[in-house]
C-alpha cells in the first residue's frame, strides 16, 4: 500500500459518519473494498485447517487494515462497521491484546454488533477472546499484565454476557493479580469467578491461595516480647 493509497483510507474512515454529503460515495466505496478485502481474507482462513497457521496468517493480513481502524479511531464518531469489530477480534486472537483495547473499547462504546458469521454478541466475543487468550498466554508463562486486564474488565463491566465467560475473565485476571504479587486481589477474583461458574477450574487454586494469604498474614504478625 502506497503512503497516499494510507492516507487516503485513514482519511475517508476519519469521515465516516460525518454529515458531509460529498465524501458519502468515496466512503462508501473505501467501505466497499475493505469488506471485500476482508472477504478474500476470509476465503484464504477458511482453506487453512491448523488454527496455529490461520493465527500466523491473521497476523499478516492485519497491516492491511491499519489506516482505515486508524481513521475510525480518530474520528471516533461511532456508526456500525463490520471491518473494525473483525479486525479487533482478530487483534485479540493472535494475542495482541494491548493493541485491541483501543478497538475494543471503541466497538463496546459505540455499541457496534457483529458481523453476521458470529453468532453471539460483540462484547460477549471480546470477553471470551480477552480471556482464552491470557489464560494461554499465562500458561506460557508470558501472561498480560494485572493493569490491562483490569482494564477490560473495567470495560466490560457493564455488558450483558454469558456468566461462564465472565467467569473467566475473572480467572484470568485473578491469575494477573498473583502473577504481580497482589493475592488477596486474585482470591477475590477467583470467589467471583467461581460465584458466576461453578466449573471454571478455580477451587483447588483459590484453596491453596487461601492458604497462603493466611500463612502470610501469620508470618506479618508482631512477636510479643517476654515481659520479666
Amino acid at each position: 500500500m502506497t503512503p497516499a493509497r494510507r492516507h487516503r483510507e485513514r482519511a475517508l474512515a476519519a469521515l465516516q459518519g460525518a454529515a458531509n454529503p460529498q465524501f458519502d460515495q468515496a466512503r462508501a466505496n473505501a467501505y466497499e473494498l475493505q469488506l471485500m478485502q476482508l472477504a478474500e481474507h476470509r476465503r484464504t482462513l477458511k482453506g487453512i485447517q491448523s488454527i496455529e497457521r490461520k493465527i500466523d496468517a491473521k497476523r499478516t493480513m492485519l497491516g492491511v487494515y491499519k489506516p482505515w481502524i486508524d481513521g475510525l479511531l480518530a474520528a471516533d464518531r461511532g456508526g456500525q462497521d463490520d471491518v473494525l469489530v473483525t479486525v479487533t477480534l482478530w487483534h485479540l486472537d493472535t494475542g495482541d491484546l494491548e493493541g485491541a483495547f483501543p478497538m475494543a473499547d471503541y466497538v463496546i462504546r459505540h455499541g457496534l454488533s457483529t458481523p453476521d458469521q458470529y453468532e453471539r454478541t460483540a462484547p460477549t466475543l471480546i470477553a471470551e477472546e480477552v480471556a482464552d487468550t491470557a489464560i494461554k498466554q499465562q500458561e506460557a508463562g508470558n501472561g498480560p499484565s494485572c493493569g490491562l486486564l483490569y482494564a477490560y474488565l473495567g470495560l466490560l463491566e457493564p455488558c450483558d454476557i454469558f456468566d461462564q465467560v465472565r467467569a473467566k475473565l475473572h480467572k484470568a485476571v485473578g491469575r494477573a493479580c498473583y502473577a504481580e504479587g497482589f493475592k488477596e486481589q486474585a482470591a477475590e477474583h477467583y470467589r467471583r469467578a467461581l460465584e458466576l461458574h461453578d466449573k471454571v477450574g478455580l477451587k483447588k487454586d483459590l484453596e491453596v491461595l487461601e492458604r497462603e494469604i493466611k500463612k502470610q498474614k501469620a508470618a506479618e504478625l508482631p512477636v510479643a516480647s517476654d515481659v520479666s
